[in-house]
């Protein structure tokens, strides 16, 4: 029973002391889950929300009434103050109306103003996961660059190898192997320049994800190749019709139709209600009811601007609207022109020049191994190799980048279509 005791107590300490291995492990993320992370984490979003409740706040605001008064009047007092020996007493309220239609116009002005402010928090969302997807795809590229640079310093490392025993048993000149001597430190330096880019790289993600700069990052995903086209007109549809832009511009037509409407009814006076209980000493007590309408001599040229100034604000938002269009359908056109540029490199690195550098570097690689060639054919054939390599990935790279692009042009992303 004291060995068991003693064992459980150990166990006990183990893991105290030393947590789970999968504890110390950081998570991986993935383009989606990086992209969530940014939009309920961004402070931009954050405080554009928080705009978003103010402006609620407004509608109601805007659509409440105004406060009624309680009203006391005391009449024809003997003395100064001296309210019990007045003749005349009056009690009672008093309330402001609107002409009615105003108070709602009102309000659907300041619900306008609300919408446009999701719209606005829609165009910014679209902007942050633009960026989260540049970012993410930059860390891919500068990892993907490092893995080349590292297997680079190794064929590099297994050249001067080869060299140094060539020299040593008097097979190539000293030349050859300070040659690859050379060729390795520029391999070393290389590795450390994409070793920054790598890091430079999560930092710019880590501060999209309100993360600190230099904070462990871990991601997971590769660059693909796309698989599937999109019909350049079905994107142009989808974007006029999804743009929060336009969506916002709309929006303040609408709310502009309604500044002129308020501003018409302006036409129509407002009015006050009253009501109170009258006492009149020695003749008993009545009931007064009074109502205030104003007489519209000198308001009508304010309201006539005002007017005016809608009307020239609705044809001004036409015209932007107008130009707004041609500039998405633009937009819509260079980021497909750029995403089927990058697909046609994509296919053309594969069926071609990857493929090819390949053969070239086994060839002589082979060729110098057999004493055939010199040093300088094998290092230019491996930097040939290793060029193509990072332009096939740089392809891929902005493949990427003209899909997030396209996707922010339309104002959605594909749903699983890629082009």
């Amino acid at each position: 029973m004291i060995k068991r005791n003693v064992f459980i107590l150990i166990i006990f300490l183990g893991f105290l002391f030393f947590p789970p291995l999968s504890q110390g492990l950081q998570e991986e993320l993935t383009l989606e889950q990086c992209v969530d992370l940014a939009l309920k984490q961004n402070p931009l979003i954050l405080s554009s929300l928080e705009q978003y409740q103010a402006s609620l706040a407004r509608v109601n605001q805007a659509k409440a009434l105004a406060q009624p008064s309680l009203d006391y009047d005391n009449d024809m007092q003997p003395k100064f103050f001296n309210l019990k020996g007045t003749a005349e007493t009056y009690v009672g309220f008093s309330q402001s109306l609107e002409f009615p239609g105003k108070r709602v116009t009102r309000g659907k002005i300041a619900a306008k103003e609300s919408q446009e402010i999701l719209q606005d928090i829609d165009l910014l969302k679209l902007d942050i996961i633009f960026l989260v997807k540049e970012a993410f795809y930059d860390l891919l590229l500068a990892k993907e660059k490092l893995q080349y640079a590292e297997q680079d310093q190794l064929l590099a490392q297994d050249f001067l190898q080869k060299a140094e025993l060539k020299y040593s048993a008097g097979d190539v000149a000293k030349v050859e192997a300070l040659r690859a001597q050379v060729e390795a430190s520029k391999t070393a330096n290389e590795v450390k320049v994409a070793q920054n880019e790598v890091r430079l790289a999560t930092a710019r993600l880590n501060f999209l994800l309100a993360k600190k700069k230099y904070d462990l990052l871990e991601i997971q995903g590769t660059l693909k190749r796309p698989k599937s086209s999109i019909d350049l007109n079905t994107l142009i549809q989808r974007a006029l019709a999804r743009r929060p832009e336009l969506k916002r511009l709309n929006l303040s037509l609408e709310k502009e139709g309604l500044q002129k409407k308020q501003a018409t009814m302006g036409y129509f006076p407002d009015f006050d209600l009253s009501l109170s209980k009258h006492w009149l000493e020695g003749e008993g007590n009545f009931w007064d009811f009074a109502l205030s309408v104003p007489i519209p001599l000198f308001f009508w040229q304010p309201i006539k601007g005002e007017i005016a100034e809608a009307q020239a604000n609705i044809a001004s938002l036409n015209r932007e609207a107008e130009h707004l269009k041609n500039a998405i359908t633009l937009e819509v056109e260079e980021a497909h022109m750029n995403a089927v540029t990058a697909q046609n490199q994509i296919t053309l690195f594969e069926d071609e020049i990857i493929t090819q550098a390949e053969e070239v570097y086994n060839m002589f690689l082979f060729s110098y191994q057999e004493g055939e060639i010199g040093s300088i054919e094998l290092i230019d054939a491996r930097r040939t190799l290793l060029e193509a390599r990072k332009s096939y990935a740089d392809a891929l790279y902005n493949h990427g980048i003209a899909l997030a692009a396209l996707e922010k042009s339309i104002g959605q992303t594909f749903e699983g279509e890629s082009l």
